[in-house]
């Protein structure tokens, strides 16, 4: 297979340009970052303030989850004393409005929000010098393409070239320009890994489209902390920022139900109480089944095998399954006591009492580890009415505790498990 060239004018060498000075740090000037105000605070947050100007955002995710939605919702709250150029290159602009009416209120407009329905690169950079936006939406990156290169649009070649050309109008325009990516069906974003390298801000929107609730996620920032994550609920309307998602997620939970447990993890400086619940029944086949739906699965093989040989829960012959509420995504290990402890109760039939929440790590050896952020996971869990949390030994005289709340320290998962059984056997309502 042929390798793709790049025209002859892009394999140029450049022209000759003045030389660069190095310059000590304390005689370079510092700026202040002067960000767009964005009307959801959810969105906001992840990018760390607002949207800098100049500054190339690639949002991604899976088709349908509602990247487009966002986007626009985006471009008709900042259109109205802002100018936006919103380019479509897979919808006619009557499309974009259609969607543009279900999104507004009855009579809102946006009278600096320009369309745009485009595939060719070079018509889209004339409308950018021309129209002079703060903000360009380009939806999406593998949809638009140079005439001039071989290939049609989506190639490696393609998205490289388009993207950096982008990239070179944000910054000589000052525009913040914001980029659709496709992803492939493993995940991640389609085209070459360079893509990911040459814009400002990586952002993943996830969840799962038979749930109602989206996670905007930053695994790239230069302008603000990475890993942080914005809560929405897709709505009619689109979609909707969430400021409580803790309240949310556990809104639906049944107390003193065997299997399931709560826990306290961090999604980027947000802590966040989830459901997570956990099943063990008699396996039918000759390979139990493992199935892991919001957690990593190789962490829930590593929970079971610890179960199985360091407290000796017996679930060799058992089919496992593990879920967290809500179709939520969580992949820190700060959930693994929780995961342990909802997969006890179920194998036990013995409820965790309803005012515990768990936080830690589970090492190969049994024993509970260490996890950042304590202090702010525990004011969670306080303001959300918890009582009693149990945390690994190590840090249980080590952070200021709320006021009503009460540590329960475990060396081991053992002895966590051990906690959980007395607690579970006075309040439990099922059989032992």
């Amino acid at each position: 297979m042929l390798a793709e060239v790049a025209p002859e004018a892009s394999r140029r060498a450049p022209r000759a340009a003045a030389k660069a000075t190095a310059h000590r740090l304390s005689e370079v000037e510092a700026h202040t970052i002067v960000r767009l105000p964005v009307a959801l605070g959810e969105f906001a947050r992840v990018l760390g303030g607002g949207i800098v100007p100049g500054s190339v955002v690639l949002i991604a995710g899976d088709p349908g989850i509602g990247k487009s939605t966002l986007l626009l919702q985006i471009a008709l709250t900042l259109a109205e004393d802002r100018r936006v150029l919103y380019v479509s290159a897979e919808e006619a602009e009557r499309q974009v409005k259609a969607r543009a009416l279900r999104l507004v209120p009855t009579g809102q407009a946006a009278p600096e929000l320009y369309l745009l329905s485009e595939t060719d690169l070079d018509t889209i950079l004339e409308q950018i010098d021309q129209l002079t936006p703060d903000l360009v939406i380009v939806d999406s990156i593998q949809a638009v393409s140079l005439q001039e290169l071989e290939g049609g649009a989506g190639t490696i070649t393609q998205v490289r070239e388009c993207a950096a050309r982008l990239v070179a109008a944000a910054k000589a325009s000052g525009a913040a320009v914001f980029l659709v990516g496709h992803v492939t069906k493993e995940g991640a974003i389609a085209g070459p890994r360079v893509l990911e390298h040459m814009v400002d801000t990586v952002l993943y929107l996830e969840g799962d489209q038979f749930h109602a609730y989206r996670l905007l996620r930053a695994v790239k920032n230069r302008f603000g902390a990475t890993s942080e994550v914005g809560v929405f609920e897709m709505r009619t309307t689109g979609l909707v920022e969430v400021p409580n998602p803790s309240e949310v997620f556990l809104a639906e939970r049944a107390v003193n139900a065997p299997g399931s447990a709560v826990a306290v993890t961090i999604q980027g400086a947000r802590p966040l109480l989830v459901e997570v619940q956990g099943l063990s029944s008699p396996s039918s086949f000759g390979h139990p089944r493992r199935t892991a739906n919001g957690v990593d699965l190789n962490r829930l093989l590593l929970t079971v095998a610890v179960l199985q040989r360091r407290v000796g829960l017996h679930l060799a012959e058992q089919d496992v399954f593990v879920n967290v509420v809500g179709g939520l995504r969580i992949d820190e290990p700060g959930v693994d006591l929780a995961v342990a402890a909802a997969l006890a109760s179920s194998a036990r039939d013995r409820a965790i009492a309803a005012d515990v929440a768990l936080i830690g790590e589970i090492g190969l050896s049994g024993e509970v580890r260490s996890v950042p952020q304590l202090e702010a996971r525990l004011r969670e869990a306080s303001r959300l009415g918890f009582r009693r949390v149990l945390v690994p030994w190590s840090l249980g005289g080590e952070v200021q505790t709320p006021p009503g709340l009460t540590l329960l320290p475990a060396h081991t998962l053992r002895e966590a498990l051990a906690l959980l059984e007395l607690t579970a056997a006075a309040r439990s309502t099922s059989n032992p």
